[in-house]
């Protein structure tokens, strides 16, 4: 699929409808192709590659649902948006649960059209860089996942390229949240050692009195306690890899026993006097400046550069903000499959706040936030009503929501009362607003109303 240029199609027995869809659409940059007929458009589909169908759902012999269940059947990935009178949205609904991507009420509104298809495409384009992009990832570092598309995500995956065949030492940098953890772990299963152990601890999560017969074990007897030998992580991870998370935090002392280990390979228990000898590869990771820490003697510089033979830097998410869109995709598809939901994406107001908010937490924060929009949503389309509090302050680049923001929640309020007051009766609702039908249904679909 070519994401530059979009072919659509459009269907209508009106060609007066055709040829005004026509002349919008082109004016976007969309090559656009016209039927007149349920059976031309068939026709077209099955010689054409679409990258989307507008079609009318009212149409003589093949209506717009027999060319929706017939367009998905030749192309399951095609997006299809049903076009219907107002008096006949019932149905546009029925047809979105056959396939339909959305629908538009004639007589439509050109900013409605324009937005829908640019945002459908999008969303397209998201999942289809998604997909080449686990495609090229499997077929280089396996089943494990580490989303991105952007330039900086992508000179990360070419060091991973050429370091997971090394044997030499790795460090990581990174704010916390970013993924270190993850790319050790695809470094290991994709090297010489992944048959072997790989071993991880947190050295921030560990007391200073703990960690040093944590990683070197000890003898029985050593200190009170101690009734019978432990062999330590260091010694459980020979022949494989072992991973010091957050390593900026462990004790200068203990760095001195961690030297040796990688300039020996002598592995010294705590009470013993016969070292052990033991082949590891050590990756480390950290979200401390190392360099800072060594000026203020909390780092010895000699093993900040027998650990620091490669580094891999890994950005922050604001550092990749194209990678922002690819990431929700995923985690609405996680945990939408994880929680039994069919939701379908997420609103462009939604998703303007999630790309200008800064992601202090990074993935880990990004994942837990959509997550719980998941699991509190009642639509298929996440919305802004789903974001936590301090993500739309800052996501709008203001102290508190903008007026259009709090115009739509107010008036998403009155139109739920409304509702719920005529018993979800919509031709009275409309009666009682002062509104006619066509307006009351683009408002429920605009502000995300869910059908009771």
């Amino acid at each position: 699929m070519k994401t530059d240029t979009y072919k659509i199609l459009v269907v209508d027995d009106e060609r007066d409808i055709c040829r005004a869809l026509e002349f919008l659409l082109s004016r976007e940059g969309y090559k656009v192709t016209t039927a007149y007929s349920g059976r031309d458009a068939l026709k077209k589909i099955e010689s054409g590659d679409f990258d989307l169908v507008i079609s009318d759902l009212k149409m003589e012999e093949i209506d717009g649902m027999q060319v929706l269940e017939r367009a998905l059947k030749l192309n399951p990935n095609l997006i299809v948006i049903i076009m219907t009178a107002f008096a006949s949205v019932e149905s546009a609904v029925e047809a979105m649960k056959k396939g339909a991507s959305d629908y538009i009420v004639k007589p439509f509104i050109n900013e409605d059209v324009k937005m829908t298809v640019r945002r459908l495409l999008e969303h397209k384009k998201v999942l289809f860089e998604n997909l080449v992009l686990r495609q090229q990832l499997s077929q280089q570092f396996g089943s494990r996942e580490f989303i991105g598309i952007s330039p900086k995500i992508k000179k990360v995956f070419d060091v991973l390229e050429k370091v997971v065949v090394a044997r030499s030492s790795l460090l990581i940098l990174g704010e916390s949240g970013t993924g270190k953890g993850l790319i050790a772990e695809l470094v290991h299963s994709n090297s010489q050692r992944k048959d072997r152990p790989f071993i991880s601890i947190n050295c921030s999560a560990i007391p200073e009195t703990l960690l040093e017969s944590e990683l070197f074990g000890y003898r029985k007897g050593a200190f009170t306690g101690a009734a019978s030998d432990k062999k330590g992580l260091i010694t459980m991870a020979d022949q494989g890899t072992l991973f010091l998370d957050e390593i900026g935090d462990m004790p200068v002392g203990l760095q001195a026993k961690l030297l040796k280990v990688l300039e020996t390979g002598e592995v010294l228990p705590v009470g013993d006097t016969k070292p052990r000898y033991v082949d590891v590869r050590l990756i480390a990771a950290t979200n401390k400046n190392i360099e800072e820490q060594i000026a203020r003697g909390l780092f010895r510089e000699d093993l900040y550069y027998r650990l620091n033979v490669i580094e891999i830097r890994i950005p922050s998410l604001r550092e990749r903000k194209e990678d922002i869109a690819v990431l929700v995709h995923h985690f609405i598809g996680k945990y939408s499959r994880e929680n039994n939901k069919k939701i379908t994406g997420i609103t462009d107001e939604a998703m303007e706040v999630l790309n200008n908010y800064a992601w202090p937490g990074n993935i880990r924060e990004l994942s837990n936030v959509i997550e719980r929009a998941v699991v509190l949503t009642g639509t298929e389309m996440l919305g802004l009503d789903e974001l936590p509090e301090k993500l739309k302050a800052q996501g709008t680049g203001r102290g508190m929501r903008t007026l259009k923001d709090k115009m739509d929640s107010y008036e998403e309020k009155i139109i739920k009362e409304a509702l719920q007051d005529h018993d979800w009766n919509k031709e009275e609702t409309a009666a009682s607003l002062g509104v006619d039908l066509a307006t009351l249904y683009r408002k429920i679909k605009k502000l995300g109303i869910a059908e009771r």
